[in-house]
């Protein structure tokens, strides 16, 4: 494996933040850049070399690879289902990022080169039902992917293809599952479907309005990853010899309300359910199908959505308590 130094673009968001800390347990020499200013970064090391740049312009791409021998390309401008929706444009321009970091990385001559694409590459036609057939890599193709954010990790999966064969860079390329965690945004607009439910059932004790509204009618089903595996899956990928992309998901397949009964079952408490069927929710079903890392890698992420999601709700409570933004009823 490559000792040498370790780029984490998009450091200081959600997955990276868990990654450079992985990283730094193994005791690699890590940079981590992000465009956020430092003191908006879910998690800061003082042992990491931290950068904050702007990722989607090419010579500052060349900055943050200077040195370096593998990447860990994370970076984009992206959030949860509301926001994917409602910013098509936003996560398209994504594309700076991606162009100009496989550019950078070539040119520097790095070892190996890591993307984080996504499951809305997948064609929506494999993802009409609740009761969805697992996805696998190859439904990708014929391509209709998610509009905007699927569309641009799609193209951004075949930049890294293409670096491959035409350039010789070594790029691993993963399809990321709807993951979750501690340390990462539980409001605000950018949250996923974990951390809201979770910070809507805290806020429900903690206010004593033991309701709750949830985004269409429950039954939209999905699969939820803890960000260890994440973090995980991603490591063993990049030294993998795996080049074509491939699923790092959960096959834990529940309804949203079922999302809500574990999240209820933690608080200790059951709410009256409101739905709002006008709001964003995405596709009806979607699944990870891990024949092929299990094939590939011998490994699949194992974390039940149970013991992932009471790390994540004592996080989240902790903090909603500590910002003072919530008042506690008295009673």
């Amino acid at each position: 494996m490559t000792q040498g130094k370790v780029l984490v673009a998009g450091g200081g968001g959600f997955i990276g933040g868990h990654l450079v800390a992985s990283l730094l347990g193994q005791g690699r020499d890590v940079r981590a850049v992000d465009q956020k200013p430092l003191d908006q970064w879910y998690q800061r090391f003082d042992e990491v070399e931290n950068v904050q740049l702007d990722l989607s312009l090419r010579e500052t791409c060349r900055e943050a690879v200077d040195g370096v021998s593998e990447v860990y390309q994370l970076a984009a401008d992206m959030g949860g289902m509301g926001f994917i929706e409602n910013n098509k444009a936003l996560c398209m321009l994504s594309v700076l990022i991606n162009t100009h970091m496989l550019m950078a990385a070539n040119d520097a001559g790095v070892d190996r080169f890591f993307f984080s694409s996504s499951a809305c590459v997948y064609a929506a036609e494999h993802q009409t039902d609740p009761n969805v057939t697992a996805l696998k890599e190859a439904d990708a193709y014929p391509a209709m992917a998610e509009d905007g954010y699927g569309w641009e990790k799609l193209f951004s999966e075949r930049m890294c293809r293409h670096f491959l064969e035409d350039y010789g860079l070594t790029t691993r390329v993963a399809r990321y599952h709807n993951v979750y965690g501690p340390n990462g945004t539980y409001d605000g607009g950018r949250e996923k479907a974990p951390a809201a439910i979770c910070r809507k059932v805290i806020q429900a004790k903690l206010t004593g309005d033991h309701s709750i509204e949830i985004w269409g009618d429950g039954l939209q089903t999905r699969s939820f990853m803890y960000v260890d595996d994440c973090v995980k899956g991603s490591q063993m990928l990049l030294h993998s010899d795996v080049t074509e992309p491939i699923n790092i998901g959960s096959s834990e397949l529940v309804t949203i309300n079922q999302l809500v009964d574990i999240a209820e079952d933690i608080a200790g408490i059951t709410l009256d359910r409101r739905y709002k069927l006008d709001a964003p929710q995405g596709v009806r079903g979607r699944n990870s199908d891990n024949t092929l890392i299990l094939e590939r890698m011998g490994w699949e992420p194992s974390v039940s959505l149970r013991e992932g999601l009471e790390k994540t709700y004592a996080w989240i409570h902790d903090e909603m308590v500590a910002s003072g933004r919530y008042a506690v009823a008295v009673a």
